[in-house]
């Protein structure tokens, strides 16, 4: 199970689980201006992410590593970025932080270094998986944003 890239899949899991629960335990309100920019910023990543998961279809994995029958895939939100749900991921995450706990930023931060890390790690697995690999990370320089490259 180790080759799969399962611990990086716990390893997200937790610190999403930590974000929520600081969420649930959060006691005081934020500001008019915080409920405006975090709810846009919870619901542009969940429409990302959306997006991005109708897009991969089939080939859609939490795992570092692609599926065996999976494909490359290139468009919708790919064409833009490489990394789409981890950006619709962060952008979720750091919107539900801004409306119910902002310390759960300091753990969204966290997600964004490992899933920089984790990109690493799934980009050298789609090089060898799929030969057009190579173009399309020349051609679509962003991994994710915010963590441009």
């Amino acid at each position: 199970m180790r080759d799969r890239g399962v611990g990086w899949v716990l390893a997200q899991f937790v610190l999403m689980g930590v974000v929520v629960v600081s969420w649930l335990a959060a006691r005081d309100l934020p500001s008019s201006a915080l409920v405006v920019v975090g709810a846009a910023l919870g619901v542009a990543g969940v429409v990302l992410g959306g997006w991005a998961a109708a897009t991969l279809g089939s080939s859609l994995t939490p795992f570092p590593r692609p599926k065996p029958d999976g494909e490359l895939v290139t468009s919708g939100p790919f064409a833009f970025v490489r990394h789409p749900i981890y950006t619709a991921l962060l952008l979720f995450f750091a919107g539900g932080s801004l409306l119910f706990e902002r310390w759960a930023l300091l753990g969204v931060a966290a997600l964004a270094v490992l899933w920089t890390l984790k990109a690493r790690v799934e980009e050298r697995h789609l090089a060898r998986a799929f030969p057009a690999y190579a173009d399309y990370r020349r051609r679509v320089r962003a991994r994710f944003v915010p963590l441009v490259y």
